[in-house]
């Protein structure tokens, strides 16, 4: 097998200008994506707050029904009921946040490498 390493016209081995607007891009790129995973990641976590708070309330009620708000209507439910709703969607909440984490890490050592990349290039 043979391996060609690539020189540009200067023949110092360096990345031409194009190509590192191309990594500078891509780096922009990334950060957006991590400014939308970090966003993302909040606000589940706060849905995840108002989940928890709601559970509390309904641990404490001494009644055997409660309202849930849907849409723009109030409906009862048994507590029983929005218990078992809220667990599940407290789950969905968690298995999110599980695969935003993962998202950015991925992201994160991608970031990690281009900045190397572009160092390499400024230098």
């Amino acid at each position: 097998m043979i391996f060609i390493n690539r020189v540009d016209a200067v023949g110092d081995g360096r990345m031409n200008e194009d190509e590192a607007k191309e990594l500078l891009g891509q780096l922009q790129n990334l950060q957006q994506q991590m400014q939308s995973v970090v966003f993302q990641k909040e606000s589940l976590k706060l849905h995840d707050m108002e989940i928890h708070k709601a559970q509390e309330e309904l641990n404490k009620t001494n009644e055997t029904s409660a309202f849930k708000i849907t849409g723009q209507i109030m409906v009862s439910k048994s507590v029983e009921e929005l218990k078992k709703e809220l667990t599940e969607t407290s789950e969905d909440v968690h298995l999110n946040l599980k695969s935003l984490e993962k998202t950015e890490e991925r992201i994160n050592n991608k970031l990690k490498e281009l900045q190397t990349k572009l160092k390499d290039v400024m230098a």
